[in-house]
């Protein structure tokens, strides 16, 4: 039977790809997609998920719902100088041979429910059952966990997208870009006792979508997705060396969804961390309590965390369900 799951996500370039990897695969039935500013403001990542639905026209087609609009406590910080204006790569830019948009505007409804309202139905519907993935901040998340707690101990697991352990950070030295954008609901996640194993950049830096993977697995199919993950992935792939010191676009999500599909594909130690929320240069650290010291002179463990990722049989998955053709 698939696994249900909620994506919580800000899309975002590779969000985009963890959502076509998610809904192209049998071992998953997405039941919602919930969209929380992060990657760019609410709004828009609201807008890009209708783009993504619209190309991809699943059946059926999982419920959406609009969430935070902004981190507990600070202001919001984009990553619109990594995935362009619209967060989606500027698919503006694009325009087929008589002059219109390659990419029109979706049609977003004007009513989308509230995303921890939606979140709530779900955990009711499916009580132990739910999968949430989380592709964002955890704004919804700790939102969700501070309005009902006991609701919330009813969902079955949470794979996160997040964090830094021994590798350095994406947005600051030490800080990982969907920790660091609120880091206050991070902590409250991380403090609630669900069961959740966190994917870090230790693992995800080493899944990489290439401009020569591009080149010779998908702009070759020739069809309306592969040319929106050309089009979609071009700026970050150019931009990727010099701000992230990568070869392409780094599979940060698509690595969380393929945990949810394939839990073996990671190796997690069980740690206690905690995240930094006041430090001048260390806020959105994600500590965790490495010591070589006896556990019972430590804190408990409150999660796992990936080290260890099988990068050929992810990359192989991921291949495989993106280049799939649409029967």
């Amino acid at each position: 039977m698939p696994k249900r799951i909620v994506v919580d996500t800000d899309p975002g370039v590779d969000d985009a790809l963890a959502l076509i990897l998610a809904l192209r695969s049998p071992e998953l039935k997405v039941e919602a997609i919930t969209t929380v500013a992060g990657n760019a403001p609410v709004e828009q990542v609201t807008k890009n998920l209708f783009t993504i639905l619209e190309l991809l026209d699943p059946k059926p087609s999982p419920l959406v719902a609009k969430g935070a609009e902004g981190p507990l406590k600070k202001q919001l910080i984009t990553a619109t100088t990594i995935h362009g204006e619209d967060g989606l790569g500027e698919l503006f830019r694009y325009r087929n041979p008589d002059g219109s948009p390659r990419y029109p505007e979706p049609k977003v409804p004007p009513d989308l429910p509230n995303a921890v309202a939606l979140i709530f139905e779900l955990i009711d519907r499916y009580p132990q059952e739910l999968t949430l993935i989380t592709l964002g901040p955890l704004t919804n998340l700790a939102r969700a966990i501070l309005a009902d707690p006991q609701r919330m101990r009813r969902v079955r697991e949470v794979i996160s997208m997040g964090g830094a352990i021994s590798a350095p950070g994406n947005i600051t030295p030490v800080a990982e870009f969907n920790v660091f954008t609120d880091p206050n609901a991070a902590q409250i996640v991380f403090d609630s006792g669900l069961p959740l194993t966190l994917v870090p950049l230790d693992v995800t830096r080493k899944v990489q979508l290439t401009k020569e993977l591009i080149d010779a697995e998908i702009r070759p199919l020739h069809d309306r997705l592969s040319q929106f993950i050309s089009d979609s992935t071009a700026r970050v792939v150019e931009f990727a060396p010099k701000v992230e010191g990568a070869e392409g676009v780094i599979l940060h999500d698509p690595l969380a969804v393929g945990v949810a599909i394939k839990p073996s594909l990671i190796k997690t130690h069980w740690l206690h961390v905690q995240v930094e929320t006041e430090g001048h240069v260390t806020e959105g650290m994600t500590v965790a309590d490495l010591r070589l010291i006896p556990e019972e002179r430590k804190k408990p463990a409150n999660l796992h965390v990936a080290f260890e990722v099988d990068v050929e049989r992810f990359m192989s998955l991921f291949l495989e369900r993106i280049c799939r053709r649409s029967s």
